[in-house]
């Protein structure tokens, strides 16, 4: 029932959300959004609203407290909504966005048509210029929006896997085009983001979160498969190419082939794109990569230049593919404007940028989806023309026709705490928190840093000056409002370190106050990320402060310090830096008594810094090889990552005996019976380094039963472990035949 003279503030709100997520059509990202045909589906229900409310407004009736409560909700979707757009990049998993975005556009439907429920029921009460057409057409409106759902292909597909039957071609078609996977680039892009995300959700001990992104890394590698027997169809060679001589990127035959320090190989020009992205991760293995360096792979480009020799075969020129319109193979080919539900003619509902992306749907009762019929459509059409022409509703057939007048959009607001989000796809799981998309190290945030609006700006530079205040109140709130602005926004990372926050951020530190502090240094964390505030932050004499806090800061603020001492030494002069002032034995210390994130942020920054030869002697001098050892138990979570850090440190002298002399062989060569592929390449590197420094090393790695798991991992492991566990039986079968002989 509608009243007079109430609050009608959740109404403007709504109108001035529907403004500004309407306002951001003309957003140059938009289009290349994998999600851009659910804005077209918000945008569908946003005009349908607007004119309604703005007459709603316009009068002099009000809502009641049960229709304003309905506002607030839709207020609130329309707005994340918008949020999501904007924050679109495109090193974030396209997966995880859809979803995130389908299951926020399913609310927004939904609440969209409660909305319209319930000013249908209170018809009689508005003026007549308000409810014509009916809000029943509107609500037939509503529901024939389309509702076609990625998440429950996805779910198909990954109990189908789970029962051993593959994913078909069709389905896994399907779903490259649902979540934007077109190319062998953004294919091998997305594997390497959902490994971070599967590591991260493996760090906070979300097993079931773990085994749904393992599930769709083997999607994702079915994807590949599929779309690597494509272009060998496409090569035009009429002998199969080897898969040894094709680039993991390109998929063509390499000119240059070069070695990146995984192991892996790949055609020079492409390796260095995927690097000029930011991405220091290995495409093919997914492991992060500590330096840009390539070492020509002359052997492989013998082979292929006498394979080309014998059959004939010209090498394509790889700068001609690097640098066409289109470097990557397309996965599918755009789809035809035949698929149009409704035919040719187009739909005041229906954007002409949708037509083509996918045919619209619905949700039948038990789930599936199911097309519109012709019928539908055509009532579709008649409500359509009933709306124009009734008064009281300006409705747009031409979508180049813009309204003359557009409610101001209102300021921009911060960004939610996704950290701590409840959004949920409609089949029960929880989608991995923003703050995981952006793995400092592994998936750097490059793309899109274009500057920020002047108000935040306007509002960052306040803020500094509210952290020089003398009031403590006022550093609190200061810091806590740039750990939201910087928690997920490449754009504001950037405003806040033009601006000058950092050297204030450095100087609270030493800030007294435990909640200062560990903002301060999750502020710096959150804008390391941008490879540019990296140099910034250490030239600022951050280094020194970041160790104090590792000293006495809270767990929280201990655990931040560790992260940021991490991305900071990806630059390579930081690692002597951070060594040089003392940083590794608050590490260490933090590696054998913090919490299991805290060990896990210690362990990665101590890798990090032992890849520079002078620290390896400071790490093993400070006892981190025995904490190391001990949580290469499997109930600690933290094989990998204490795998590879023993394995740098049994390059040297020092760490091979500490590695013997801690007990170090028995769990080493567990790793290789029992660890991850990645795992076993790395035990079986540091027990090479442990037999050819001393024979009773030697003989312990014999007694301990290592000879079966390796003889096994020559055949199944990966390139690098498969020559380091042939390297490591040869010089078992060395050291027995001299044996004899002597």
């Amino acid at each position: 029932m509608m009243e007079v003279n109430m609050e009608v503030s959740w109404l403007r709100v709504l109108l001035d959300n529907i403004s500004s997520y309407l306002s951001i059509s003309s957003m140059d990202t938009l289009y290349s959004n994998p999600a851009h045909k659910y804005y077209t589906r918000g945008e569908d229900i946003a005009k349908l609203l607007q004119p309604v409310l703005e007459n709603l407004v316009g009068s002099d009736a009000s809502p009641s407290e049960l229709l304003n409560n309905g506002f607030e909700e839709l207020s609130q979707y329309v707005d994340e909504l918008r949020e999501q757009f904007q924050s679109w990049e495109p090193l974030l998993s396209r997966i995880f966005y859809v979803l995130q975005i389908e299951s926020l556009a399913t609310k927004l439907r939904e609440s969209s048509l409660e909305v319209f429920q319930l000013l249908k029921h209170c018809e009689q009460h508005l003026p007549a210029d308000l409810v014509s057409p009916s809000f029943e057409d509107c609500i037939e409106l509503v529901k024939l929006v389309g509702r076609d759902e990625v998440s429950y292909t996805i779910d198909l597909a990954l109990i189908d896997q789970k029962e051993g039957n593959g994913p078909t071609s069709e389905v896994l078609v399907k779903i490259a085009e649902s979540v934007g996977l077109r190319s062998n680039q953004e294919i091998l892009i997305e594997g390497v983001v959902l490994a971070s995300l599967k590591e991260n959700a493996e760090l906070t001990e979300n097993n079931t979160e773990a085994e749904f992104i393992e599930g769709l890394i083997s999607l994702i590698t079915h994807m590949h498969d599929h779309l690597t027997n494509i272009k060998q169809s496409q090569l035009g060679c009429s002998v199969p190419v080897p898969p040894d001589f094709r680039c993991p990127l390109s998929l063509e035959l390499m000119t240059d082939p070069v070695i990146v320090t995984s192991g892996q190989t790949y055609e020079r020009a492409f390796i260095e794109k995927w690097f000029d992205m930011g991405l220091m991760v290995c495409p093919k293995t997914r492991q992060p990569l500590t330096q840009t360096s390539l070492t020509p792979n002359f052997i492989v480009k013998a082979f292929i230049s006498n394979w080309c020799e014998s059959n004939n075969v010209n090498l394509p020129d790889p700068l001609e593919l690097v640098q066409s319109s289109q470097p990557f193979p397309l996965l599918l080919e755009p789809a035809s404007d035949d698929d149009d539900e409704c035919g040719s003619q187009p739909l005041s509902l229906v954007d002409e940028s949708e037509r083509g992306s996918s045919s619209p749907m619905k949700i039948g009762g038990n789930g599936r989806t199911e097309s519109l019929d012709a019928t539908k459509c055509e009532k579709l059409r008649q409500v359509l023309s009933r709306s124009v022409s009734a008064p009281g509703i300006v409705f747009e057939l031409d979508s180049k026709t813009e309204r003359n007048t557009t409610p101001p959009a209102p300021a921009p607001r911060a960004p939610p705490d996704t950290s701590v989000s409840n959004a949920r796809v409609e089949t029960v799981r929880r989608l991995p928190s923003a703050r995981h998309f952006h793995h400092p190290g592994i998936i750097p945030a490059t793309i899109r840093e274009t500057g920020s609006s002047s108000s935040i700006e306007s509002e960052v530079k306040k803020l500094i000056e509210d952290l020089k205040s003398s009031s403590l109140e006022a550093q609190r709130e200061a810091t806590a409002r740039i750990r939201i602005l910087s928690r997920n926004s490449t754009d504001n990372r950037i405003v806040i370190a033009r601006c000058g926050a950092i050297d204030s951020l450095v100087n609270l530190l030493y800030s007294t106050d435990e909640r200062i502090q560990a903002d301060a240094v999750t502020c710096l964390l959150n804008l390391s990320i941008n490879d540019n505030n990296k140099s910034v932050i250490a030239d600022s004499g951050a280094i020194e402060p970041l160790i104090h806090v590792l000293r006495t800061g809270n767990l929280e603020a201990k655990e931040n310090s560790a992260a940021t001492l991490f991305s900071l030494s990806v630059i390579e002069e930081n690692k002597t830096k951070i060594g040089e002032a003392g940083a590794i034995e608050p590490l260490v210390e933090l590696l054998g008594n913090g919490s299991l994130r805290g060990k896990k942020d210690a362990a990665t920054a101590l890798f990090n810094l032992s890849i520079h030869h002078e620290n390896k002697a400071k790490v093993i001098e400070a006892g981190a090889v025995r904490y190391l050892v001990e949580l290469m138990d499997p109930a600690a979570g933290m094989v990998e990552k204490a795998v590879v850090v023993l394995a740098n440190l049994a390059t040297v002298k020092e760490g091979k005996v500490a590695i013997g002399e801690e007990g170090g062989i028995p769990v080493l060569v567990e790793v290789v019976e029992l660890g991850s592929a990645r795992g076993k390449e790395n035990a079986t590197a540091a027990l090479l380094q442990l037999s050819m420094h001393s024979q009773r090393f030697c003989n312990s790695i014999i007694r301990e039963g290592a000879i079966p798991p390796l003889v096994a991992l020559t055949k199944s492991g990966t390139a690098r472990a498969k020559e380091k566990a042939h390297n490591l039986l040869k010089y078992f079968k060395s050291q027995k035949q001299g044996q004899r002989r002597g």
